[in-house]
């Protein structure tokens, strides 16, 4: 058995659908209950009154901390720039506080980007019009130019081994 739940986002014209989900089980039985307590003549539950209701709800206070704190200590590490965004998309719902704007979401994603990338990533920070996908282009964009570079590098530096190499035995004479 399937029911719709329409929401509404609170930037949006009245009217206007913003999602539709699917509850079924006990989700669904939440759903009810939770409608049931709304007052008669409410208006359409908002998108984030249901997602804090629901997270609320089918989240433990313990999980939510836990996400929160691998969000803190988050990094790019060994994954690439798309996956760490990713990753930090995942775990940024649970430390809303960290970021109460756009500046600040920036910079937190740019303090875990890995050395190779940071640099470059931490000077266009500072441009005023840099939103956090911008950044996440632009670091993506940074490492692959990066990796290019020292792929690029490390060959020159295999060549130059090689004919050094020859040149120990006598082929350069």
């Amino acid at each position: 058995m399937h029911k719709t739940l329409r929401v509404m986002c609170s930037t949006e014209v009245e009217g206007v659908e913003l999602a539709s989900y699917r509850l079924k089980g006990m989700a669904y039985s939440w759903f009810e209950m939770w409608k049931d307590y709304r007052e008669e003549g409410s208006p359409s539950a908002r998108w984030s009154e249901f997602a804090d209701a629901f997270i609320d709800h089918f989240f433990p206070a313990k999980t939510k901390a836990d996400h929160a704190v691998e969000f803190e200590t988050i990094k790019h590490g060994i994954r690439n720039v798309w996956e760490y965004h990713i990753e930090f998309v995942r775990l940024s719902k649970y430390a809303v506080h960290m970021m109460p704007t756009m500046e600040a979401r920036v910079r937190r994603f740019v303090q875990g980007l890995s050395p190779l990338v940071i640099n470059e990533a931490a000077t266009t920070a500072l441009n005023s019009d840099m939103n956090y996908g911008r950044m996440v282009a632009f670091a993506q964009d940074t490492e692959a130019q990066m990796l290019k570079l020292r792929m690029e590098l490390e060959s020159n530096s295999r060549a130059r081994s090689a004919g050094n190499l020859g040149d120990s035995f006598g082929g350069g004479r």
